[in-house]
């Protein structure tokens, strides 16, 4: 992936990792779009970065996608690298929920359907430019679950399958398609902001671009941190991880 010269929308991009990665494109000259549904949020991180630039969004509303890539595409362009970042985490006990799936439908619609339809949306603009970026932001958790937020991992792993068949279908075009799989980031997402075993977000970007320096850039952008999670089944350590992570754990309140 080129570093500079493009022009980058970022959804989820007024906290935690969105902001942390609109932020660091801002700073090598990209042009950052941010999107996201909490208008404050986006204001506050496009007034401390001067020239970055904000747009709504609510990823759960089909009909706001297709308004907002028209919108973004008319006022933006150049536009030719989208970073599907923007979700929720919800605790489910799932002996609880019956017929009330309120939070499984919001989790699903925000972190599964908004970025198929988002990409869907904008693939024949991006088509266009003469090179372009698609990230999916995942989850190490797509690889070996957090059994108490059991949509949120569904919806990270079938990302990660998506991006791989997108990856492939888009081979014969100048799109790249990678995926960046975090590990716990310490961000508001669930409140992990201040847990002491989350990575700090000031350490988890710098460690993300500097791996999208390399050229070629990995299809997937692990950091040290994720890799014991993304490769549990390839090292054989699977059972021993999935315990660890989830024997000791209390149910959610």
């Amino acid at each position: 992936m080129e570093l500079s010269g493009n022009t980058i929308l970022i959804t989820g991009g007024g906290s935690g990792i969105g902001r942390g990665l609109a932020e660091a494109f801002h700073k090598l000259g990209n042009q950052v779009v941010i999107a996201g549904r909490r208008k404050q949020a986006l204001e506050e991180t496009a007034a401390a970065n001067p020239g970055m630039k904000w747009l709504p969004l609510d990823m759960e509303d089909r009909g706001a996608i297709r308004s907002f890539t028209a919108r973004a595409v008319d006022e933006f362009p150049a536009l030719n690298v989208l970073i599907n970042n923007a979700g929720i985490m919800r605790a489910e006990k799932l002996l609880a929920q019956y017929a009330d799936l309120a939070d499984a439908e919001a989790t699903v619609a925000t972190n599964l359907l908004g970025p198929i339809r988002l990409t869907a949306a904008l693939l024949a603009h991006l088509e266009k430019r003469p090179r372009a970026t698609i990230m999916n932001v995942s989850s190490g958790l797509a690889f070996v679950p957090l059994t108490w937020t059991p949509v949120y991992c569904a919806t990270k792993a079938a990302i990660h399958s998506y991006t791989q068949s997108l990856r492939y279908q888009l081979r014969a075009t100048k799109i790249e398609v990678l995926e960046l799989i975090p590990p716990y980031v310490a961000t508001h997402l669930m409140n992990g902001a201040d847990d002491p075993r989350a990575m700090p977000l000031g350490q988890f970007i710098p460690e993300v671009m500097e791996i999208l320096k390399q050229q070629p850039t990995p299809a997937e952008i692990c950091v040290e941190n994720v890799k014991r999670l993304r490769f549990a089944a390839e090292s054989g350590h699977y059972d021993a991880i999935f315990q660890g992570m989830n024997g000791a754990r209390s149910e959610p309140d």
